[in-house]
C-alpha cells in the first residue's frame, strides 16, 4: 500500500519523479496520435495555460463569489451559441466534457417529458447505433430507456426509421454532427422535422464537430445544416477542449431557450447548510477550465479558427487521397470533416493498426465493422507524409505471415472451439480469464479485438471488459 511520505519531497525531487512517470505517456506534440489531445501549437497552448493558472484556485460553485467566472462562462456560452446558429434566446452551461453535456441533455429531456408529455411509462430517447456511449451512460444513470435505430450503409441514420420507432414515451431524438466512429453527419434537418411533427426534443451531439464544422462551412466546404438554424433542434452539445483548443474540462451544453434549460438545474432547499443549487452535474467547478475556454475563443478568434480548420481539412484530404491509392484499404462512407475510419476487405485491419503502433503511431481500433480511426488535428500537417509512408509499410507487413499472427489465429480458433463445447457458465469464466491475460498496454491488440469480434452478440461481454479495466487500473 502506498503511504503519504512522512517528510515531503523537495520540489526538484518531486518533479524529477513526475517527469520519470511521463516517460511512457503519449507524445501528443509529435502528431503521432489520432485521439485524446488536439494540439494547435505552442503559442495558443501557452496562452491557454496562463489563463488556466490565473484562475487556478477559483471555484465556480457559487456564481456570486467569483463574478469574473460567471462573466467568462456567460460570454463563452454566448459565443458558442452564436457560432452554432443560436439567437438571443439560446442559453447554456459550461460542463467538464462532452459526457457531462450529454448527461445534462438526457436529464433535461427526462424532466421536460414528465412535464410536457403524457407518458405512460419510462421516458425514452431514440438514437442511431453510431451515437456516443455517453447517451447510454446517461440513460443508465437517469432511468431512461434507449431505442436504437440501425444506420444505413453510409452510416447515417434514416429519419423515417427514427419516426417509426417513436412511442408514447419518447421524449427526444438524437443525431450526431458528426458521429465519432465514421465521421459522418446525420440528416439533422429531417430529424428536426420529425421532432417538430411529434412535439419532441431534438438533440445534436456536436461534441467533436461544433468547433470545426462552422469554420469549414465558412471556408465553403460542403457541410449539411446541423445547428440551431435547423427547425426542431432544441439542444446541442459541443466540446471547446477539442477543436476549440481549450484546456481539458471544457464543454458547452446549449438549449433553445431558458425554460428548457431549467429542467437541467438541481436544487435542494431543506439542507441545514443552506439552500443548494447547481446548474450541472458537478458542484465544485474549476475556475481554470472556464478561464482557459474563454481565453481560447478570445485569443484564437474567428480568423485563427479558420486557419486551423483549413490546416486540418487539407491534411485530412491529403491522407484520405493517399489511402485510396492503397488497394488493400478502404475509407468507410464519405466522411464530412476531419474524422474517418479505415477498413479492409483483404487484410485484418487490426493487424495494420498493430504495425502502425510498432512504428510509433497511436491509432484507435473500432468494431462493427472492424476499422482503425483517424481524427486529424493541426499537429498532423507536419507529419502527413510520414503517416502515409508508414501506412504503406504497415499494410505490407500485415500481408506477411508472422508468429504473432499465427498466435492470434490460434487464440481465435480457441474462442470458437470453447464457444461450441463449453456450457454457458464455463464459457463466461473463459471470457473473464481471457481478459485477465490480455496484452494490457502492449503494442499488439489484434488478437483481443478479434476475440471480442467473435464474441459479439454471443453472450455478455460486460464482465470481460470490466475485468480488463480492473487490470489496467491496478
Amino acid at each position: 500500500m502506498k503511504k503519504i511520505p512522512s517528510k515531503g519531497l523537495s520540489e526538484s525531487e518531486l518533479f524529477q519523479e513526475m517527469e520519470a512517470l511521463k516517460k511512457d505517456d503519449l507524445n501528443w506534440k509529435s502528431g503521432r496520435n489520432f485521439a485524446y489531445v488536439y494540439y494547435p501549437g505552442e503559442e495558443i497552448l501557452s496562452v491557454v495555460k496562463k489563463a488556466y493558472q490565473l484562475f487556478f484556485s477559483e471555484n465556480a460553485l457559487n456564481p456570486s463569489a467569483f463574478p469574473s467566472l460567471r462573466q467568462m462562462e456567460n460570454d463563452t456560452v454566448s459565443m458558442s451559441a452564436n457560432l452554432l446558429g443560436g439567437d438571443e434566446s439560446v442559453v447554456g452551461s459550461l460542463t467538464t466534457g462532452g459526457t457531462e453535456s450529454i448527461l445534462m441533455a438526457v436529464k433535461t429531456a427526462r424532466e421536460w417529458g414528465k412535464k410536457n408529455k403524457q407518458l405512460t411509462g419510462t421516458p425514452e430517447i431514440i438514437l442511431p447505433t453510431t451515437a456516443h456511449p455517453a447517451f447510454f451512460k446517461a440513460a443508465h444513470y437517469f432511468n431512461v430507456n434507449v431505442l436504437l435505430v440501425q444506420v444505413e450503409q453510409d452510416f447515417r441514420v434514416d429519419a423515417q426509421k427514427m419516426e417509426a420507432a417513436i412511442t408514447e414515451n419518447t421524449v427526444m431524438l438524437v443525431g450526431s454532427a458528426p458521429s465519432y466512429p465514421q465521421g459522418v453527419i446525420d440528416p439533422i434537418t429531417k430529424i428536426g422535422q420529425v421532432a417538430v411533427k411529434h412535439n419532441l426534443l431534438c438533440h445534436v451531439d456536436a461534441c467533436i464537430g461544433g468547433f470545426i464544422l462552422p469554420f469549414l462551412k465558412q471556408l465553403n466546404y460542403k457541410i449539411s445544416d446541423f445547428d440551431f438554424a435547423v427547425e426542431g433542434v432544441t439542444s446541442i452539445s459541443t466540446d471547446i477542449h477539442k477543436y476549440g483548443y481549450a484546456a481539458k474540462g471544457a464543454s458547452v451544453i446549449l438549449y433553445k431557450n431558458a425554460e428548457l434549460r431549467k429542467h437541467q438545474f438541481y436544487t435542494y432547499t431543506k439542507w441545514t447548510g443552506g439552500i443548494y443549487a447547481s446548474p450541472t452535474m458537478t458542484g465544485t467547478r474549476p475556475g481554470g477550465a472556464i478561464a482557459a475556454a474563454y481565453a481560447a475563443l478570445k485569443f484564437v478568434g474567428n480568423d485563427g479558427y479558420l486557419k486551423l480548420a483549413q490546416s486540418c481539412m487539407t491534411t485530412t484530404l491529403k491522407i484520405q487521397n493517399a489511402i485510396r491509392e492503397i488497394p488493400e484499404l478502404d475509407i468507410l462512407s464519405n466522411p464530412d470533416a476531419t474524422l474517418f475510419a479505415v477498413t479492409s476487405d483483404s487484410l485484418d485491419i487490426y493487424e495494420v493498426g498493430d504495425e502502425m503502433g510498432i512504428l510509433g503511431w497511436q491509432i484507435d481500433r473500432q468494431q462493427m465493422p472492424p476499422s482503425i480511426h483517424f481524427s486529424i488535428n493541426p499537429a498532423h500537417e507536419a507529419v502527413a507524409d510520414n503517416v502515409i509512408e508508414d501506412l504503406k509499410i504497415a499494410v505490407a507487413k500485415a500481408k506477411k505471415m508472422s508468429l504473432p499472427k499465427v498466435g492470434k489465429n490460434i487464440q481465435l480458433q480457441a474462442v470458437k472451439t470453447m464457444q461450441r463445447v463449453l456450457p454457458t457458465p464455463l464459457f463466461e469464466k473463459f471470457k473473464q480469464l481471457a481478459a485477465k491475460h490480455s496484452d494490457v498496454g502492449g503494442k499488439r491488440s489484434a488478437a483481443m479485438y478479434g476475440m471480442i469480434g467473435e464474441l459479439q452478440g454471443k453472450g455478455d461481454l460486460d464482465d470481460m471488459i470490466k475485468d480488463f479495466l480492473d487490470k489496467m487500473m491496478k
